[in-house]
């Protein structure tokens, strides 16, 4: 069917043009320009960023239903292939290329055949790895006059069957928050390092303490997690003694209560130790992602849709460890997100081998088309 196949080359070409959060311009430019061609009653560019929005209008009144996707790629470079990213140390390894190519299909299946009633809105939003995308295009006033009624979304995952779909009423991923700290001493000849005051002792005890906090604010069935992702102390300069260090770690829960109790203690014990050392320390908090909650309403009508296309259905007992700024949309409009299976053989995300598998495009638009048929009718 020429939708896909439309779809599966528009991927491809956007996984050669990969860019980084918030410097999208050229992956809006091709996402709008395939765009056109459908006549959407309204195409909407520039929201929060780069973000791109069609709108595809019924032929009466009923709900306006956002269906998004993400533009941005990640820092890590890809191997040589013909369909690898052009742009150096920048790669799709999380899957959006392909769930831009998905929306598209979408978008080719709207142009065909209009919703029944209401609206869909396709948004190509920006930013998504950094979690300020999602509440940058909620705070637009370009896309509050858009007022959609409910929101949906969907995300590749590896290691699971290829089309099977995964839901969960609640949390559905996780909420995370990154945390740095910088130590402040003072720097002295490497030959007197007496002279000086080093942050060198201060940072391994952070680095070593910050990982065992979950197990001082969680109980037995809450889960928690800190991940050391930076450490750097000082310069590379030979005959001098270090008089700063930096240390950042990536705060996970799954529900806000714990996070905020998580949060509290690390920012308390970096500030404790960097004190007893005699330091001073600045923290601050980066990339903030919240809890994403799905309505079982919405659930329903996306295991109806699977049931439609004789799709498995998973349903996980715990939230996915990872997050998604989709949970913006979740808390804001009200909708879900809910899982794709990449394949059981399909390198997982973020990793170098990783490759978003194409025959999950017409699955996705397809899944997504039934879905928004049962939301219409409001079954």
């Amino acid at each position: 069917m020429k939708p896909f196949e439309d779809a599966v080359a528009l991927r491809r070409s956007l996984h050669r043009a990969a860019e980084l959060s918030g410097v999208e311009e050229r992956t809006a430019a091709i996402i709008r320009e395939r765009l056109e061609p459908l006549e959407p009653g309204a195409l909407v560019g520039g929201i929060g960023g780069h973000g791109v929005a069609a709108v595809f209008e019924g032929s009466g009144k009923g709900r306006r239903i956002l269906v998004r996707c993400e533009l941005d790629a990640l820092p890590i470079p890809e191997g040589e292939g013909p369909d690898a990213s052009e742009t150096p140390g920048v790669s799709h390894l999380c899957g959006h290329d392909g769930h831009m190519a998905i929306l598209m299909a979408l978008g080719e299946l709207l142009s065909e055949s209009p919703p029944a009633s209401g609206s869909v809105v396709l948004l190509f939003q920006p930013a998504e790895e950094t979690g300020a995308g999602a509440r940058r295009v909620l705070d637009d006033p370009a896309f509050r006059k858009l007022d959609p009624d409910v929101a949906l979304a969907l995300h590749n995952v590896p290691g699971v069957p290829l089309g099977s779909v995964i839901l969960r009423d609640g949390v559905f991923a996780s909420t995370a928050r990154s945390l740095r700290v910088v130590l402040e001493g003072r720097t002295a000849h490497a030959a007197e390092p007496d002279r000086g005051l080093s942050p060198a002792g201060a940072l391994a005890e952070i680095l070593a303490a910050w990982p065992s906090v979950p197990q001082s604010v969680t109980s037995i069935d809450e889960a928690a997690l800190v991940t050391v992702v930076h450490a750097r102390l000082g310069e590379p300069a030979l005959g001098t003694t270090p008089g700063v260090a930096t240390a950042i770690a990536t705060l996970r829960a799954q529900s806000d209560e714990v996070m905020q109790r998580l949060s509290g203690r690390c920012q308390e014990l970096a500030h404790g130790l960097a004190a007893a050392h005699g330091l001073s320390a600045d923290s601050e908090w980066l990339e903030e992602f919240p809890c994403t909650v799905n309505d079982p309403g919405v659930n329903a009508a996306l295991e109806r849709a699977a049931a439609d296309l004789g799709l498995e259905v998973r349903k996980p007992e715990r939230p996915f460890a990872w997050t998604e700024d989709f949970g913006h949309f979740t808390e804001s409009v009200g909708g879900a997100l809910f899982g794709l299976g990449a394949g059981e053989k399909t390198a997982p995300l973020h990793h170098p081998d990783y490759v978003f598998p194409d025959d999950l495009i017409p699955l996705g638009a397809k899944l997504l088309r039934s879905a928004i048929k049962h939301l219409e009718s409001g079954e």
